[in-house]
């Protein structure tokens, strides 16, 4: 490693909350390196220069369970930024399937006093790391961005709890904020449900089980990079298996923890996209990313979804990779996906501001 770069990189780790907007834009790139194109798109710059750093950063390598997810968080923090002050963030308790379950609601300044809308929000890390603190800056940013309350759930994790616990705490922590609704300030009718990764998974699962069973159903469903099958393999899985962010071996790792019987992989409770039946289901936005091994499901699903007749806005952000919404930190095209789903939410969860 050249001495111009090392000294970047030390000047970096010093400082958890600007990792890389901290240096100026052309120096940048330049430590970037060539531009690297895959399957027709560019990788943004600053994620590639966050990728240089990656070895840098804790949290690169699964190890133990407890590891991992200490290493999680420690990373959370240092591409977290400056997170927004909201007007409040209360701890409360939600219904699981089993018991009671730890959630954390997110009030901005700028939310109506009552009647606005709700994101139920489920985070992502394979079901198997992540909680409330790991994505504590996302939804404050996400909260603050479109002006409605966010209700982020600690769903329980495997490996001790297995597959399809996590799925059955969203679908009953959903139903629950849709029943408390009027506490939580907000219209039952205006109440969405998202999250990333395995949390999108979980979010399409809530989508499709309240149909199915004749629940209150989502009035919008934000789906964001999700992981939606657990049995088969598409092209970007091989494209994309090393050297950007999420790893084939990171995939292998959830899966296995979160499903150690391989029998139960293909249940729609599990793989959403299995479903056979998507009609009727609520309005959904799915963005994938081009770097991203879990690309071409979700492209896969949201078509699925649009041939079945629902609402579908799809967004593939070409330069991006798996994680970037966590990345508070960059500027530019991660800045605008990021504005881009908050939009949405705005618009669909809070139509009178």
């Amino acid at each position: 490693m050249d001495t111009l770069l090392r000294t970047a990189l030390e000047t970096v780790q010093g400082s958890a909350l600007k990792p890389v907007t901290a240096l100026p834009a052309g120096l940048r790139r330049r430590l970037a390196g060539a531009p690297i194109q895959i399957d027709g798109n560019v990788l943004d710059p600053d994620l590639q220069l966050l990728l240089r750093l990656e070895g840098f950063l804790p949290g690169a390598k699964k190890q133990s369970v407890e590891t991992a997810r200490a290493n999680l968080v420690t990373l959370s923090k240092l591409v977290a930024g400056h997170p927004p002050e909201l007007l409040r963030v209360t701890e409360l308790t939600v219904r699981g399937s089993d018991g009671q379950l730890g959630a954390r609601l997110y009030v901005p300044r700028s939310a109506p006093t009552s009647g606005g809308g709700l994101l139920v929000f489920f985070h992502g890390g394979g079901w198997v790391v992540g909680d409330l603190d790991s994505h504590d800056a996302y939804c404050r940013d996400l909260a603050e961005e479109a002006g409605i309350r966010v209700l982020s759930v600690d769903y329980r994790l495997a490996p001790e709890a297995e597959a399809p616990v996590a799925a059955e705490d969203a679908i009953a922590a959903f139903s629950w904020a849709v029943e408390h609704a009027e506490d939580l300030g907000v219209d039952p009718a205006l109440v969405g449900v998202g999250g990333d990764s395995c949390g999108g998974n979980l979010s399409a699962i809530v989508a499709q089980q309240c149909v199915l069973h004749g629940l209150p159903a989502p009035a919008l469903q934000v789906l964001i990079y999700p992981a939606l099958d657990l049995v088969g393999r598409r092209p970007s899985r091989d494209l994309f298996a090393e050297g950007f962010f999420l790893t084939e071996e990171d995939i292998i790792w959830y899966r296995d923890h979160y499903t150690p019987d391989p029998a139960i992989r293909s249940d729609p409770m599990v793989s959403p996209i299995f479903t056979e039946d998507l009609t009727g289901l609520a309005p959904a936005y799915v963005v994938t990313a081009g770097f991203d091994p879990l690309r071409d499901e979700g492209n896969e699903y949201a078509a699925r979804l649009a041939a079945a007749g629902v609402e579908v806005t799809h967004i593939c952000e070409p330069g991006l990779v798996h994680g970037f919404a966590n990345i508070l930190v960059l500027p530019g095209e991660t800045q605008a996906a990021r504005t881009r789903i908050t939009t949405h939410i705005r618009n669909a969860l809070n139509p009178n501001a």
